[in-house]
């Protein structure tokens, strides 16, 4: 008896719940079962979604109109896990599907494609696989796919691109694999299409130059191959053009230059050859032109001084030959100016002076001569200026002392000379100095850090002399500090307050004295290298830096007995310990067996 009345009192819940639930209308029902497929769910959701109601209008991310048919369903970033389900289908009504920025994962639901009236469909960031369903090619309506970010693999149907009202396509970040198909050129509305960083292959058809209303072609880090197709020139709306990282051979089309709108050009990693075409100077809204790392040759052209909205002009590491073109002067907008790498020659022309918002030039690895010119180190936006290995030659102006900007200087192994401006430092935010191989003389400007920023300075090999300031072992942000080969004396600083110090070499030089106790508070330094001194005393202090891995300190007077700690690094690189006369070597008791003086 009381068995069947628990059974009765069930039954009547049930029924309860089935007349609930069936005041909810269909589109209701349907958006409680896509709930079942749900691992996680905010409690803003589960809250809201109520079987109780009758109809799904005032949900949590859902809109209809005036029939109370779901017109809309955004759940963007909400926190959500599981698979989609394939019900969602059976809200035919739906305009908009917005599950961006969650955790779904599984397939795309084929069935989707029943929603005939979709103009958007958003499911990117998620961790979705498998494929594109081919079905979705039934969305004729559809206007923004968006699907970037996930981990779908696989080839995109033909008949995807044949969509006829498609205007937003966002497929980048995924697997996808396979070729681009000619069918591209039918997408006539197309404004915006991103295929970037997958794993397509083959060619850029030439229909893509049909697609006469695209704004932005993104098809970066592929492994695309072939030509760049003339056609390109045709889209006359084109404001963003990537291909960087891909394979591409051949010239840069010269009908690139038709394009007056665009603002953005990456040629980056591929292996394009020729000469620059001089056509692309036309390109007037140009604001970043970047192709590093290809097999261009011959000279940069002159017509890139009509270029005033240019910003970022980067074309290192290539074979370009010639002068740099003083036309480049005329670019009065230009910040960044990298052409490292290269095979130009000739002096630098004065005109880049007139780069009043220039922040980076790095002319570095190339085969300039001459002097820098003064109107360049008068620049006040200057930041990093970087032309090692070139066969540069004058001296710093006093002018770079006013450089308030000023973070890295690069002039090493040139032929610079004269002295180093001793207000170097004063005013700006130095990160960097290297001067190394070069025939700089006179002292160390003393206020290198005083702008606490500095980390690297390299004056190695040159003709220093004087003291090491004290103010040099007291920047507490100097990591690697090299002095090697100069005629520097007087004795080492403290370095008592340096604790991030990685790297020290001096050697070559007539430093003298004993080695400062201070220097025992480089507890991170892994190499020091004093040979090649005046030093005196003994190695106590070297004895108590336990994070010491390379020791050099031969050919100095050093007297006394060799810390224990250090005996490892004399085991294993004698020489950096010879031609200490005075230097012995005493032996732990329990090793006293096998260890030599």
């Amino acid at each position: 008896m009381q068995l069947c009345l628990q059974n009765l009192l069930l039954l009547l819940c049930f029924s309860c719940f089935i007349c609930t639930f069936s005041a909810l209308n269909s589109d209701g029902v349907t958006l409680l079962s896509l709930l079942s497929h749900w691992k996680t769910v905010p409690s803003s959701i589960s809250s809201s979604w109520k079987a109780s109601d009758s109809t799904p209008c005032s949900w949590v991310g859902v809109g209809c109109d005036s029939s109370n048919n779901v017109l809309f369903l955004n759940l963007s970033g909400s926190g959500i896990s599981g698979e989609i389900g394939h019900e969602i289908s059976s809200l035919i009504h739906l305009k908009t599907i917005d599950l961006s920025l969650n955790s779904f994962s599984g397939n795309i639901p084929s069935e989707i494609s029943n929603c005939s009236v979709l103009e958007n469909l958003e499911l990117s960031g998620n961790k979705l696989t498998g494929e594109i369903p081919s079905s979705l090619k039934n969305l004729k309506k559809l206007q923004l796919f968006s699907l970037f970010d996930n981990l779908l693999s696989g080839e995109v149907s033909e008949s995807f691109f044949q969509l006829p009202n498609l205007q937003y396509v966002f497929l980048n970040n995924n697997n996808l694999s396979g070729s681009i198909p000619d069918s591209v050129g039918n997408m006539s509305k197309v404004l915006l299409l991103y295929l970037r960083a997958n794993q397509l292959s083959g060619e850029i058809p030439s229909s893509i130059g049909n697609c006469l209303k695209l704004q932005e072609l993104s098809l970066e880090e592929n492994h695309l191959t072939g030509a760049l197709p003339e056609s390109l020139g045709n889209l006359q709306d084109l404001i963003y053009l990537n291909v960087r990282t891909n394979r591409f051979v051949g010239n840069i089309p010269s009908e690139l230059g038709n394009l007056n709108n665009l603002d953005f050009l990456d040629l980056s990693f591929n292996n394009l050859s020729g000469e620059i075409p001089p056509s692309l100077g036309n390109c007037s809204s140009l604001s970043q032109f970047a192709a590093l790392q290809n097999k261009l040759v011959g000279n940069i052209p002159s017509s890139f001084g009509q270029l005033s909205k240019l910003e970022v002009f980067n074309f290192p590491q290539n074979q370009l030959s010639g002068k740099i073109p003083p036309e480049l002067g005329n670019c009065k907008s230009l910040k960044m100016l990298q052409l490292f790498s290269n095979q130009l020659e000739g002096e630098i022309p004065s005109e880049l002076g007139k780069l009043t918002n220039l922040q980076d030039l790095q002319l570095q690895e190339n085969r300039l001569t001459g002097e820098i010119p003064v109107s360049i180190w008068k620049i006040p936006s200057l930041q990093e200026i970087l032309v090692y290995n070139n066969s540069l030659s004058g001296q710093i102006p006093l002018e770079v002392t006013e450089l308030k900007q000023l973070q890295n200087i690069s002039l090493f192994n040139n032929f610079f000379s004269g002295v180093i401006p001793q207000g170097l430092g004063i005013n700006s935010s130095l990160i960097q100095l290297d001067f190394t191989n070069n025939s700089f003389s006179g002292k160390i400007p003393p206020n290198l850090c005083f702008g606490k920023k500095l980390k690297v300075l390299i004056f190695g090999i040159n003709k220093l002399e004087g003291s090491i300031p004290s103010e040099v072992g007291s920047c507490t942000t100097l990591r690697r500090l090299i002095l090697k080969e100069n005629k520097l004396t007087g004795s080492l600083p403290e370095f008592a307050e340096n604790p991030n110090l990685l790297f020290m070499n001096i050697a070559d030089n007539s430093i003298r004295g004993e080695i400062p106790s201070g220097l025992a508070n480089l507890t991170s330094i892994p190499s020091i290298n004093l040979s090649s001194n005046k030093f005196t005393g003994n190695l106590s202090v070297l004895g108590n830096i336990c994070s010491l891995k390379e020791v050099n300190v031969s050919n100095n007077d050093f007297s006394g007995s060799i810390p224990e700690t250090l005996l490892n690094l004399v085991k294993s690189s004698p020489p950096s310990f010879a031609g200490n006369p005075k230097l012995c070597l005493t032996c732990p008791p329990s090793k006293s067996s096998t260890c030599t003086v």
